[in-house]
């Protein structure tokens, strides 16, 4: 098994993701706060209903551009949120997947719905989780 990476090295597997899309993705992705941190905070866990910290890997928190409006108030910037503990688990119960491949699927599906796709949309695509 390969060694857990650090949330810098979590962070520029994002990052080369991101860098990697194809225009205008990629712009509009670059105007993403990307933020690596060990764990989700607990009042995003409360926002969701969730209660098992290691079920969310990933959160994109803002206004999708498809619903965005020259009107809207900001409140910060958009921002995807990887969680490295939780997907380090995933990483070690697959067994059989990259830590790069995976830390890339998480940031497209979190980048995906800054773009406005759903999580159907995002299933109907991406078959990776099968």
């Amino acid at each position: 098994m390969q060694h857990e990476p650090s949330i810098s090295e979590f962070e520029t597997m994002a990052r080369d993701t991101v860098a990697g899309l194809p225009e205008p993705f990629r712009k509009a992705a670059l105007e993403v706060a990307l933020r690596v941190v060990d764990w989700p905070a607990h009042d995003m866990l409360q926002e969701l209903g969730m209660h098992d910290p290691l079920e969310l890997t990933g959160l994109y928190e803002g206004i999708p551009v498809t619903e965005k409006s020259f009107m809207d108030q900001p409140y910060g910037p958009d921002t995807v949120w990887l969680f490295r503990r939780p997907i380090l688990a995933e990483w070690r119960d697959r067994g059989t997947v990259e830590i790069a491949d995976l830390v890339a699927h998480v940031t497209i599906h979190e980048f995906a719905h800054h773009f406005g796709w759903s999580d159907a949309d995002i299933a109907s695509i991406d078959r990776w989780w099968e």
